[in-house]
C-alpha cells in the first residue's frame, strides 16, 4: 500500500472546490463570503443526512426478526449516533443565525428555484421517522422486534427499564424524535427571521409551509408510553 496523506484520504482538493457561489465575484466580498457560509452550512447538512440515512437503515435492518440481543444492541448504537447528529444539525442552525440578513437578501435572488424542500435525503429520513399522518418504516420493524420477543408496545412501556434492551431501543427512538423536532423548530425560527412572510425559493408559501412540516416522530410510542405513566 502506497503512502496516503490526510488530504488524499479526504479528497480535500475536490471537497474545498465545491463551494461555488452564484453571486458575481465583483460583489461586495462580505456578501460573497456570506453566500459561501450559506453553502458550506447546507453541504455539511447533506453530508450528515447521508450518515443519518445509512444509520437509520442499518438500525431498521438490525431490528428485523429474528433479532437477538446482539442485534438490538447494535441497533441502539446506530440510533444513538443519529440522535447526536441531530443535535449537531440543530447547532448548525444556531451558527447560521450569524448570517447577516442584509447579505442574505443580496444573494438570495441567485438561488433561483433551489430550495431545501427539494432535499432527497431529508425526504428519506422523514419516511424512516414518520409522523401522525405517515407511518414510520423504522417504527414498524421496532414493533415487529417487540412482538418477536413476546411483548406488545403496551407491555414494553409498562415494564420500563425491566424490559431491558428493548426499553433502551424505545428510549433511543424517542430521543431521535425529540432531536428531529428541535431541529425543525429551530429551522422554522431561522427561516422566519431571514425571509419573514415572503414565499420560499422553491415555490412554497415559506414559513407557513415549514410550520406544517414541524412534526414529532413516533406518535404511537409517545402516546402509549404517556398512558403507561398515567396509571
Amino acid at each position: 500500500m502506497g503512502t496516503l496523506t490526510y488530504a488524499d484520504y479526504l479528497r480535500m482538493e475536490t471537497l474545498l472546490s465545491l463551494q461555488e457561489t452564484r453571486i458575481p465575484p465583483t460583489a461586495n466580498r462580505a456578501v460573497v463570503l456570506a453566500e459561501q457560509f450559506f453553502i458550506i452550512a447546507h453541504q455539511s447538512c447533506e453530508l450528515w443526512l447521508k450518515q443519518i440515512g445509512a444509520d437509520l437503515t442499518c438500525a431498521a435492518e438490525a431490528l428485523l426478526p429474528p433479532c437477538d440481543v446482539g442485534d438490538l444492541e447494535q441497533s441502539i448504537e446506530f440510533l444513538l449516533r443519529t440522535g447526536e447528529i441531530l443535535r449537531l444539525l440543530h447547532g448548525q442552525l444556531l451558527v447560521l443565525e450569524k448570517l447577516p440578513i442584509r447579505y442574505f437578501a443580496e444573494f438570495r435572488p441567485y438561488l433561483g428555484t433551489a430550495s431545501g424542500v427539494q432535499s432527497a435525503q431529508f425526504r428519506q429520513m422523514s419516511r424512516l421517522l414518520g409522523d401522525d399522518e405517515s407511518p414510520s418504516s423504522l417504527y414498524k420493524v421496532f414493533e415487529a422486534a417487540v412482538e418477536y420477543h413476546g411483548m406488545s408496545i403496551e407491555d414494553l412501556c409498562k415494564q420500563g427499564v425491566g424490559a431491558g434492551v428493548l426499553h433502551r431501543v424505545a428510549e433511543a427512538l424517542l430521543e431521535i424524535g425529540n432531536g428531529y423536532w428541535h431541529w425543525k423548530v429551530a429551522h422554522l425560527a431561522l427561516t422566519s427571521k431571514m425571509v419573514g412572510s415572503n414565499e420560499g425559493t422553491g415555490g412554497t408559501s415559506g414559513v407557513d409551509f415549514l410550520a406544517r412540516r414541524v412534526t414529532l416522530p413516533f406518535p404511537t410510542l409517545r402516546r402509549v408510553r404517556g398512558q403507561s405513566l398515567e396509571r
